[in-house]
């Protein structure tokens, strides 16, 4: 005869014979855990955005429209989850305040600086600089290059990840003493965004920079290291092998 389950005082009322449900199966109570990281992936600002692209596209404001969008943007965030961003941001108001000032003198003087170019005689003479930074930060590195493709006259091009490069088009730079104000003013402009934005980490990676040159001790300018225009898929690289003060995977 097979033995029969034991019940004792301890056993709630109500509990199935081998423990509540979900347990015969190996899987916490209340559902699959992976359920559960689908649905907890729903992130409303996301859900938020795809909702208003949804009533844009439609071209028409209704709660129907509303709703559906709702429901389209929970579909779309619980189908393809995104995976968890850590948060590498910190806002500091003294370098939040000094990096919009000089933001906004930036944007005066080099509106000013490209008009005079574009009245000019002759056409400015261009240049693509590679210019490496100085934090480890990918956070960092992209906001950056955001700043740095906001001030009239320069666009990032291209930026090499494992080496933390910047390829900048500057207008206006046709000799070495223009090359180096681009350069001063990119890694000047990484400065405040790390000071505004960044971690102590970011901060202190700055600060070891500026002190002692490259962590690896390969030396050089931050700008003039770094791999050529034409890294990449099928393209070259003029570091010799090297990847930079820190290498991100």
């Amino acid at each position: 005869m097979s033995e029969q389950p034991q019940t004792g005082p301890d056993t709630p009322q109500g509990t199935p014979p081998g423990g509540p449900p979900g347990a015969a199966r190996g899987g916490p109570p209340g559902g699959s855990p992976r359920g559960r990281r689908r649905l907890s992936a729903a992130q409303w600002p996301t859900v938020l955005g795809l909702t208003v692209v949804w009533v844009l596209l439609w071209g028409t404001f209704s709660v129907a429209d509303v709703v559906t969008g709702i429901l389209v943007g929970l579909v779309v965030c619980v189908v393809f989850p995104l995976p968890p961003i850590e948060t590498q941001v910190r806002l500091r108001p003294v370098g939040l305040l000094r990096f919009t000032v000089r933001f906004v003198i930036d944007m005066t003087v080099s509106t000013w600086r490209l008009n005079r170019y574009i009245l000019g005689p002759r056409p400015p003479l261009c240049a693509v600089l590679a210019v490496r930074m100085r934090t480890p930060s990918d956070l960092m590195l992209t906001a950056t290059s955001v700043a740095v493709a906001a001030v009239p006259g320069s666009n990032v091009l291209d930026v090499h990840r494992a080496s933390g490069t910047l390829f900048v088009h500057v207008v206006g730079a046709g000799g070495e003493a223009e090359w180096e104000r681009a350069r001063y003013e990119v890694l000047r402009l990484e400065d405040r965004v790390v000071r505004a934005f960044g971690t102590r980490a970011d901060i202190a990676a700055l600060d070891a920079w500026e002190r002692h040159g490259p962590a690896n001790g390969s030396g050089g300018s931050p700008g003039f290291d770094g791999p050529g225009p034409g890294a990449g898929p099928g393209g070259t690289d003029d570091t010799g092998g090297r990847s930079g003060p820190w290498k991100r995977s």
